[in-house]
């Protein structure tokens, strides 16, 4: 016997009920900014580790034409789609982040969604704007509710929950198809922090599970499969087996109040957002300054426990490509070597200079105690130089984050940057076009439109 009180049913309820009509205009624009930077770290994911590997292991999972890979426009069946578009979107290490949830909520609600609208044909801009809105807020809520650290991979399983809220939402399901949907979704649900702690690319490619899995999960509760209701405060449910406890009952309450698509933060580097305010911090002291990375003695950093948790581990000579941009002590030294964090620096050839290496073990990092076992912030730095002097920072407000936001010239640049970085290159002109056509999302009569634009030798229309 069951019962209907789980909380589930209320994010049901949300979704369902919830038009582009009821949501502010300040939610909107932030889904715009969300929606293009997705697409273009998914395009230029394209060039990024194993890509065109797992595009040809998608091709043997099933042949069809229902939707496109990002980039190279490879055709697949929907699942197959959502599966590589958010392997690429998160592989580089670029996607956005709500920093509250600890999850690229994102990733897997977008590329699972223009999976789904691209089978499905005619789904609207501003369809698409109002599922991932509320994607995201049940992505991020779930997130959220959290009560203690990362047991598994939050940024997949969160993501999965936000995925298979906007693709049901574009399916048109009522409450109780989609309370099925999430129990489908909950039976296929993984993740495992193991591939962060080695950096293996197990860790992109659990994004692109979840992804594929809201597909399957849509399509079996739209086809009338059930599953079980209390699948967030159950015995074994998520909050009992994946999550160390929490409180998705307090955080529904917010629903409707506060969009957390206003909350996620934009990476301008690619690296471990864990990184980034480390990097916000030094890198504010190098412009201010003037020192240059041999003028550098030792670095000290202050870190919440997650941040030593997440990005904590020893630089190497010989590092994984996700091992490097989740490490703390390589990153940093990079970014002063050159004053910011490329793509580039994510190669053997990077990972051995000595110059590198040197600072890099140069750094240390001290765990501060904290009440939040998912605080990314306050970062404290203090940077010795050898001519005597000490610089300290400290960061509250990352760099990228809605406080402290990417400029629109600055967002700009890192599309045409990703575009520029597809295998093969998107052409400029397709950049500009998927620019245009985000920025009036609302009137885009069908999103499909926007998959062309993304698509390189398509021409634009």
């Amino acid at each position: 016997m069951h019962t209907t009180d789980d909380p589930i049913h209320r994010f049901a309820a949300h979704v369902a009920g919830t038009r582009l009509a009821d949501m502010p205009d300040s939610a909107i624009a932030a889904a715009k900014v969300l929606i293009l930077d997705t697409l273009a770290v998914g395009i230029g994911g394209s060039s990024g580790p194993m890509a065109a590997e797992l595009g040809q292991a998608a091709a043997n999972m099933g042949q069809g034409v229902e939707a496109r890979v990002w980039g190279t426009g490879q055709p697949l069946p929907a699942a197959g789609a959502a599966l590589v578009n958010a392997y690429q979107a998160h592989c580089q290490e670029y996607d956005s982040v709500h920093e509250g949830a600890v999850a690229h909520v994102m990733t897997a609600i977008l590329a699972a969604s223009l999976a789904g609208a691209e089978r499905r044909g005619g789904v609207s801009g501003a369809h698409l704007l109002e599922a991932a809105i509320l994607g995201v807020d049940v992505g991020a809520c779930l997130g959220i509710a959290a009560g203690g650290g990362l047991r598994f991979f939050r940024p997949g399983t969160a993501g999965g929950w936000g995925a298979t809220a906007a693709l049901g939402k574009l399916m048109g399901f009522d409450a109780g198809q989609m309370v099925q949907a999430f129990s489908i979704q909950y039976g296929q649900m993984c993740g495992t922090m193991q591939a962060h702690t080695e950096g293996s690319g197990l860790l992109a490619m659990q994004m692109g599970f979840n992804a594929r899995n809201a597909v399957t999960a849509c399509d079996l509760a739209a086809a009338g499969f059930t599953g079980p209701e209390n699948v967030l405060t159950g015995p074994f449910g998520y909050y009992t087996l994946f999550e160390d406890g929490g409180d998705p009952e307090g955080v529904a309450e917010t629903l409707g109040q506060i969009w957390r698509v206003e909350e996620v933060a934009l990476k301008p580097f690619p690296s471990g957002r864990a990184t980034h305010g480390i990097l916000d911090g030094a890198l504010g002291l190098q412009r201010a300054h003037g020192f240059g990375a041999a003028d550098v003695a030792a670095v000290r950093l202050s870190v919440p426990p997650l941040i030593e948790h997440l990005v904590g581990r020893p630089p190497k000579t010989e590092m994984a490509i996700n091992y490097a941009r989740l490490c703390a002590r390589y990153v940093l030294a990079a970014a002063l070597q050159g004053q910011g964090v490329a793509i580039a620096d994510f190669t053997d050839a990077a990972y051995r200079r000595a110059d590198v290496q040197d600072l890099a073990d140069r750094v240390t990092m001290e765990v501060r105690s904290g009440d939040d076992p998912n605080a990314l912030v306050p970062i404290g730095l203090e940077i010795a130089l050898h001519d005597g002097r000490a610089l300290t920072a400290q960061v509250r407000d990352v760099y990228g984050a809605p406080q402290n936001p990417m400029s629109p010239d600055a967002r700009v640049q890192k599309v045409r940057q990703m575009a520029a970085l597809a295998n093969p290159p998107l052409a400029e002109a397709q950049a500009t076009r998927l620019i245009e056509l985000v920025d009036r999302l609302e009137d885009v009569a069908d999103v499909r439109m926007l998959v062309d634009a993304a698509t390189v030798g398509v021409v634009p229309g």
